[in-house]
């Protein structure tokens, strides 16, 4: 049998965490997190990892792995996580890739290409640049080093314009001459599965999902982290809302709400991404058989 890579996705809240520990059971594997904040040992509750015990029911990796204050990002993600796949497909010929960041999953399933680490020192100015001239400032900035990668960013977004400029600055080089977007072969088979439901079900279940984390203690969670709120790790829907009223911007009401709102926002925009994919097989959070026997038709 050829080794089986089977991508369990869709958005935020949407019940991946369920439906995979049941097919690990069924074909008796393990699941290699596609998750870019669960890989974080100081975030659980704003992240939803999963639970002691479903961690102790399936053998997960990539989850409480490496801390905030590493530069983490998705190519060294590639990297480490192909890296144990290979480990792993030893003695599995079914491994299951679980998790709603895009483009951790793009970068195992396509590659990304391969991007110098950023200067933190130019990090650090451009980010003061920011607080100090406005995000118009780096635009300006942007449009002449970059100007074809000016054209497709999210202008409202201030991380990709920092991140662009980082690596146009340090290397000499526009941020899009590194964007190849050849897509690398892999010598396994993918099977790409994403969940979703109806948009009103779906929301629901993210505003109760973030009423259950304030329960959980997700306010206490983000009193913890928030002396190292400038990494860039925890620029991350559920703590920076919180940190907004730690610093007296807003209520505690106030940051709830944005969550449920920016969490609802964050799933539109990964629904989007994955139905671009021709690839991309669709079902309902509850369809547990019907999934099953989709990838064992799909397995030679």
């Amino acid at each position: 049998m050829p080794k089986t890579l089977v991508v369990i996705t869709g958005p935020t809240g949407i019940g991946k965490t369920d439906l995979s520990i049941k097919l690990a059971q069924h074909f008796n594997t393990e699941i290699v997190s596609a998750d870019s904040r669960q890989i974080f040992k100081e975030l659980s509750i704003g992240t939803a990892v999963p639970s002691a015990s479903e961690l102790a029911t399936v053998k997960h990796h990539f989850i409480h792995s490496h801390s905030v204050e590493e530069n983490y990002n998705a190519s060294r993600y590639e990297s480490e996580a192909l890296e144990r796949i290979e480990q792993l497909f030893q003695k599995k010929d079914i491994l299951l890739l679980v998790g709603g960041s895009m483009l951790y999953i793009d970068a195992i399933c396509k590659g990304i290409d391969i991007m110098p680490d950023a200067d933190p020192e130019i990090r650090a100015a451009l980010k003061k640049q920011l607080a100090d001239e406005g995000l118009e400032s780096l635009r300006l900035q942007l449009k002449k080093l970059d100007p074809e990668y000016y054209k497709t960013v999210d202008l409202k977004n201030p991380n990709r314009i920092i991140h662009a400029l980082e690596i146009s600055i340090q290397t000499g080089k526009p941020y899009s001459s590194f964007r190849l977007n050849t897509k690398k072969k892999r010598h396994f088979n993918i099977i790409k599965i994403a969940l979703n439901c109806e948009r009103d079900v779906l929301h629901n279940r993210i505003n109760l999902r973030v009423d259950k984390m304030m329960e959980a203690g997700l306010e206490k969670e983000a009193r913890r982290v928030y002396p190292k709120k400038e990494w860039n790790s925890l620029n991350t829907v559920g703590y920076r809302e919180l940190f907004a009223f730690f610093d007296g911007k807003i209520t505690r009401d106030n940051a709830v709400e944005l969550i449920k709102r920016n969490s609802r926002r964050y799933a539109r925009k990964q629904i989007t991404w994955f139905r671009r994919d021709e690839t991309v097989n669709w079902f309902e959070p509850t369809d547990t058989r019907e999934i099953i026997n989709f990838i064992t038709s799909q397995l030679g």
